[in-house]
């Protein structure tokens, strides 16, 4: 389906962004996993498995924050797999706290990461996707963005920009060809949840109409739609992976 297609893919070491990676590799995508120091045994797995379907793939360090590095850093994934066809901007973190105990630099730490990191991403990889066929620009978001939550001021705010981010770059880029959509997931099993006591899991999951938390895999498939050329006129469009959460 992506066969021969470039796939960059921001926080790819772990967690959503690694499952997307493997996706899209398992569907024929060569793999550009963009890690943070410090995730480099797990970014060199990812690399691994991905090559395990065939495709080429590789491992760039780089802090998505900083504007210069991410321009380095996409140039050196075009010029090693010949160009680039589809970004996924999933790089984030969380410091969550309520608003009146929260830092100015919790505060700035995760838009900076979050927003200003797809951003620069987008940026930096829109010449190459220009010369792509059919560019594709995915962003995730998240259900928080959509509805607030109580301690993640910073997060909600963040991902909101994502939205609003993904809706100007889809109008911006639509001559050229390139749709960038959003991905809103839910409550997703993954290593940050796996954590959480059982009493607020089953809370949470007393909240979803299809009563129970998604995976990882729930979202990468998405990922791999939108990638395809079967979403091809689907563009600024933010879709929820949430089991009905925020219906």
């Amino acid at each position: 389906m992506l066969k021969d297609r470039t796939a960059v893919i921001t926080g790819a070491s772990q967690g959503i962004g690694r499952e997307i990676a493997l996706e899209l590799a398992k569907n024929g995508a060569n793999i550009a996993v963009v890690f943070i120091a410090g995730s480099e045994e797990a970014a060199a797995e990812a690399v691994k498995a991905a090559e395990g379907f065939g495709v080429k793939a590789k491992a760039y360090e780089c802090n998505v924050v900083d504007f210069d590095q991410s321009k380095a850093v996409c140039g050196n994934i075009a010029k090693d797999f010949g160009g680039i066809d589809i970004l996924v901007n999933n790089a984030g973190i969380t410091k969550d706290g309520l608003i009146l105990t929260m830092s100015e630099s919790d505060f700035d730490d995760v838009l900076s990461v979050n927003l200003k990191g797809a951003f620069n991403f987008t940026k930096h990889s829109s010449r190459y996707l220009m010369k792509s066929k059919n560019g594709r620009i995915i962003n995730i978001s998240s259900v928080i963005g959509l509805a607030g939550n109580i301690g993640q001021a910073n997060y909600s705010a963040s991902k909101a920009g994502i939205i609003g981010l993904t809706k100007s770059t889809a109008r911006e880029f639509a001559s050229k060809n390139i749709t960038c959509n959003a991905i809103a997931p839910g409550f997703i099993e993954t290593a940050m949840t796996s954590a959480l006591p059982e009493e607020i899991v089953n809370n949470m999951q007393s909240n979803i109409p299809l009563k129970r938390m998604g995976t990882a895999n729930d979202v990468a498939n998405l990922a791999v739609f939108l990638a395809s050329d079967m979403a091809s006129y689907i563009t600024g469009e933010v879709i929820k992976v949430d089991g009905g959460m925020c219906i």
